[in-house]
């Protein structure tokens, strides 16, 4: 495999999830195996997972290498100023390597955001990453370790001056190469002017610490606040859920009291029909009865107590006489029946009483 096709497997590799690097990791030597290429396969086998916090920073140097680049820029610019220790200068960039650091922290976190497989917001190493801008800043070397994008471990930096390199590990081809002790510096000349100048980075090597800490207490601050931002949002989205269950419930309840008043007033009108029928039907029931006694008041039966003759019906002459009786009695029974079939046309129940 050409060494710059290893580069970018190693790139890939180190720009990984911590999580998954071990797995990631075996399957690239497998695939450099099963290619015939041992040197690259002996390669990846010795490299060793990556930090949470050193991993944000190679996902920056894969994801955004202008950023990276912009870094290095103002590294060299700060380095150069501060070994000519011209205050001004000094002074402004300082102001800009706080906003360069403060937009890679909050671009490492937006990156993170959209990895399925990195930690929650409020428990991001952001501090540890900071630390390791600040040192890119003050060392060269860490500049290039950062803009490789291979970084094992995180580096931190409290002084002024440049970094010690040992804090870091740079994978390469093969071991690691220790680096080279920096040089020592030349003696000044002259003393008040010496003595001077180690006070003054005194004054500053003491302000840098005291930066550095306000600087990790403010990102441990803002961390804990986009924790308490993101609690926020998933208490209001749940409270909108409620809502709007709610409010579904309501529409229902509603509803369910629309039909409940549809089925009482329904009730009320069946129970109005009701009475009105029972009492039509009593109304038609008397009537009938009322029709019945004038009935039988206007056809007494013939075998009453003024029948004194003694001789049978159908007898003598007196049997003209009980034909017409029979007559009559045949005429009332009609009468009666016409009037009990117009009472029973009037009412249903009032003809089932009737009979």
């Amino acid at each position: 495999m050409p060494e710059s096709s290893s580069d970018d497997v190693v790139r890939r590799l180190y720009g990984t999830p911590p999580a998954r690097f071990v797995a990631a990791r075996d399957a690239a030597v497998a695939e450099a195996r099963r290619a015939g290429d041992p040197a690259t396969a002996r390669r990846l086998a010795r490299l060793r997972r990556p930090t949470v916090a050193a991993w944000l920073v190679n996902l920056l140097a894969l994801r955004r290498p202008d950023l990276v680049a912009e870094l290095a820029g103002l590294a060299e610019a700060l380095r150069s100023a501060q070994r000519e220790l011209r205050g001004p200068r000094l002074r402004e960039l300082s102001a800009q390597r706080r906003a360069v650091v403060g937009a890679l922290v909050a671009e490492v976190r937006r990156l993170a955001a959209e990895e399925p497989a990195a930690p929650p917001a409020g428990k991001l190493p952001l501090a540890e990453v900071e630390a390791t801008f600040n040192a890119a800043l003050s060392d060269a070397g860490v500049a290039e370790q950062v803009r490789s994008g291979q970084l094992r471990r995180a580096a931190s930096y409290a002084g002024f001056g440049e970094v010690p390199r040992p804090h870091l590990r740079l994978v390469t081809g093969g071991e690691e190469v220790p680096a080279v002790p920096e040089p020592a510096p030349a003696p000044s000349r002259g003393g008040p002017d010496r003595a001077a100048r180690t006070e003054r980075a005194r004054r500053r090597r003491a302000l840098e610490r005291e930066l550095a800490a306000a600087r990790t207490g403010a990102d441990r601050a803002a961390a804990e606040l986009a924790g308490a931002a993101a609690a926020e949002r998933d208490g209001v989205a749940a409270l909108a859920a409620l809502d709007a269950e709610l409010a579904e419930l309501e529409r229902r309840r509603a509803g369910a009291e629309q039909e409940v008043q549809r089925a009482r007033s329904a009730r009320r009108a069946a129970e109005r029909t009701h009475a009105a029928a029972r009492r039509r039907a009593g109304e038609v029931e008397a009537a009938i009865e009322a029709l019945t006694e004038q009935t039988s008041a206007a056809h007494p039966t013939e075998d009453g107590p003024g029948d004194t003759t003694g001789q049978p019906p159908d007898a003598g002459p007196a049997s003209g006489g009980g034909q017409a009786s029979a007559a009559g009695a045949a005429g009332a029974a009609g009468a009666a029946g016409a009037a009990g079939a117009a009472g029973a046309r009037g009412s249903g129940p009032g003809r089932r009483r009737a009979h």
